[in-house]
């Protein structure tokens, strides 16, 4: 798994089935503003959910979910807000991080679903 933008693709297509399997709607995937991205947005019957989704390799070192750093916490929930002032809803939010494990070949190893993964960092 050389290219890390496949990789990150696979990821996120993983992710998104798996989250439509779960039977929440995807209402954006890759939101972008001058300020971050959001790799999905999705909604249940409870909340508008902003996820981060990472995506590693076998033999990664670290786990993805580490890379969540604070920064970057602070960079989706800008994004959020702005997301929410051009698509006001009247629903909780919440942060997820989506860990996707993939073989060699982009096969799906397995998915870890971190709910509320972080307080927005305003």
């Amino acid at each position: 798994m050389e290219n890390t933008r496949f990789t990150g693709l696979w990821g996120e297509i993983f992710a998104a089935r798996y989250l439509r399997d779960l039977g929440l709607t995807i209402l954006c995937a890759n939101y972008r503003t001058r300020n971050g991205e959001i790799d999905l947005i999705a909604q249940d019957d409870e909340y508008i959910i902003f996820i981060e989704v990472k995506t590693r390799g076998e033999g990664a070192i670290a786990q993805p979910k580490e890379s969540v750093d604070y920064s970057k916490q602070k960079k989706l929930s800008v994004t959020a807000l702005e997301f929410l002032g051009n698509n006001p809803y009247q629903m909780s939010c919440r942060f997820d991080v989506i860990e996707v494990f993939l073989d060699e070949n982009y096969g799906l190893i397995k998915i870890n679903h971190i709910k509320d993964a972080f307080e927005a960092a305003i």
